[in-house]
């Protein structure tokens, strides 16, 4: 009977875990965004939005383009969220005493969340508010 260690692999050689190394990746993605949502109120606040949303294009049976234009502006909230503290930890860490430029860098990073959250509030209001106005009663 063979060994173990005699089976050939299933990877290219010259490659040898490749599909580890992928699956490792998306470790320490999903990692961080953990470790952001447990340190950040902001992100805990935007998560509680998504959920919302999401509940809400349930009940009122979003299109499948409506339901694209939400989770791009879902998306696009949480990558500026995810960008903006991973700037300010970085920041922190090369500048722990105040700094102009650490200051701005930090400021910047705060006015891209704000774009990507004014833009989703436009997107939900462009899906949702004609759909919430039909069901208000008048």
């Amino acid at each position: 009977m063979p060994s173990s260690t005699s089976v050939a692999s299933p990877l290219p050689p010259g490659q040898p875990g490749l599909l580890r190394r992928r699956a490792a990746s998306f470790g320490h993605a999903f990692r961080g965004v953990g470790a952001a949502l447990r340190s950040e109120l902001h992100l805990q606040f935007h998560a509680v939005a998504s959920v919302l949303a999401l509940g809400l294009g349930l009940y009122v049976k979003l299109t499948g383009i409506e339901w694209a234009l939400v989770a791009l502006a879902v998306a696009g909230v949480w990558a500026a969220e995810l960008f903006n503290t991973a700037i300010e930890t970085l920041t922190n860490l090369v500048s722990p005493e105040y700094h102009p430029l650490a200051g701005k860098a930090k400021d910047v990073a705060a006015g891209a969340v704000l774009l990507a959250a004014l833009g989703a509030l436009a997107v939900g209001a462009l899906v949702f508010g004609p759909r919430l106005w039909a069901l208000w009663p008048r």
